[in-house]
């Protein structure tokens, strides 16, 4: 059996959990540069604001007093997340980490009467120890679990965990979930499903299996598996990615070339970084920039460049240099720039990086991959203590708008709640 933990509205509970007025107020937080929102509260859903609304459009209810607006704070989202993963992994054998809100718990070996005491026990914890709301679905497989955490969501009787540890639970459940919710369908594939009478994930599931895999091909045989009951998307370790890409929209309009410089040397390091965490380093690095499509007034231009590497690396002088290099041959003066991101690929694990025989540069890579890693000691996921001096002093995400961020509160000694 697998348990589906999510948290409620997570960006808006993260905020809540700092700042009490907040709790039944309409709530929303908004993308890098408050450009658009990413994330609502019940009560704002309510008011009729959706996902991906720009922030243009309900400004006039902030102003108006009518709902609460947060920037994005994803130092403060981050930790909180961690803190629910950890409480998550105390209490089951195996996690695996779905996104920043969503993990899979495997209850393997812990006994059926157990699993819904365990999960209503979490559900008290977390919110006791992070004041994080937390849904929580049991099922057979992944995406029965996804199917019983919406309904564990949706209906207050269910106090937070809903079970599907049956047949009639399961086609009850499947009957009342319209097949466009189902995990794996996508909303290009189904529109087309309903215009052939495939309305809820039941329909689907009655479908022939063959019918299934010639319309939908494997994966979509998976799904159909695992509504039946098969597991067909185990548990497993998170695999390597292929890429990595970091990038940000800016506040303004750059037309600077040290400035550009400046940060695409924060993303190269950024990405450098993650590429250390993960034990593999890269063999090609990406750079790429947009100017401001939606300003038909002004010059566009949308330029990217490959450098390849000549042995794989993860060190930041490295990645770094190679990102400067692509830029210096790409970047044109009399344009602005309103985006740059810098992207790694043709990722290896560490342990098969293969030296060249012309390379005169071990020596040197190896006190760089020296210098890269007492720098990961000092420096924390948002904030470069230890810097290149190519790289812009402080917090990488300087110069992204945030007029309504809130403090960090639980990874500051200078932000920490007061109680009076």
């Amino acid at each position: 059996m697998y348990a589906l933990v999510d948290c409620n509205n997570f960006f808006v509970s993260c905020e809540r959990a700092f700042q009490p007025s907040l709790e039944g107020r309409p709530v929303v937080v908004l993308s890098n540069n408050d450009g658009c929102v990413v994330a609502r509260s019940n009560e704002s859903k309510a008011m009729g604001i959706k996902m991906g609304t720009p922030f243009f459009q309900v400004r006039n209810l902030v102003d108006s007093g009518r709902l609460e607006v947060r920037s994005s704070n994803y130092t403060l989202y981050g930790d909180l997340s961690r803190r629910v993963m950890a409480i998550l992994r105390e209490a089951a054998p195996r996690i695996e980490v779905y996104s920043i809100d969503e993990a899979f718990m495997d209850l393997e070996g812990i006994p059926s009467e157990r699993h819904r005491p365990l999960c209503l026990e979490l559900v008290r914890k977390i919110r006791l120890w992070t004041g994080i709301p937390v849904s929580i679905g049991i099922a057979p497989t992944k995406t029965l679990a996804k199917v019983a955490n919406h309904f564990a969501k949706r209906y207050a009787g269910y106090r937070g965990v809903c079970t599907i540890d049956d047949d009639a639970k399961r086609e009850k459940a499947l009957s009342l979930s319209p097949v466009g919710d189902i995990w794996g369908i996508g909303r290009r594939v189904a529109p087309k499903l309903e215009a052939m009478g495939i309305r809820t994930a039941l329909d689907f599931a009655r479908m022939p299996r063959e019918w299934v895999r010639g319309k939908l091909g494997v994966t979509g045989e998976r799904t159909w598996l695992e509504l039946q009951g098969h597991i067909a998307v185990a548990t497993e370790e998170q695999e390597a990615r292929k890429s990595i890409c970091t990038s940000r929209s800016f506040a303004d309009l750059i037309t600077d070339m040290d400035e550009l410089s400046l940060r695409v040397s924060d993303f190269a390091a950024i990405c450098a970084r993650k590429l250390r965490k993960e034990h593999t380093a890269a063999g090609r690095v990406t750079v790429f920039m947009f100017t401001n499509r939606f300003r038909e007034d002004l010059p566009q231009y949308y330029p990217f460049i490959s450098v390849p590497l000549d042995v794989p690396a993860s060190n930041n002088q490295e990645i770094i240099g190679a990102a400067l290099k692509g830029l210096k041959a790409v970047f044109k003066e009399g344009y602005g720039y309103k985006k740059a991101g810098v992207i790694v690929d043709e990722i290896i694990p560490e342990t098969l990086i293969q030296g060249s025989l012309f390379d005169d540069n071990a020596e040197m890579r190896e006190r760089e991959n020296v210098v890269s890693e007492l720098m990961d000691r000092f420096n924390t996921s948002d904030r470069s203590l230890l810097r290149l001096a190519s790289q812009r002093p402080g917090h990488y995400a300087d110069g992204i708008r945030r007029e309504h961020c809130s403090k960090p509160f639980s990874t500051s000694w200078n932000d920490l709640i007061e109680v009076h």
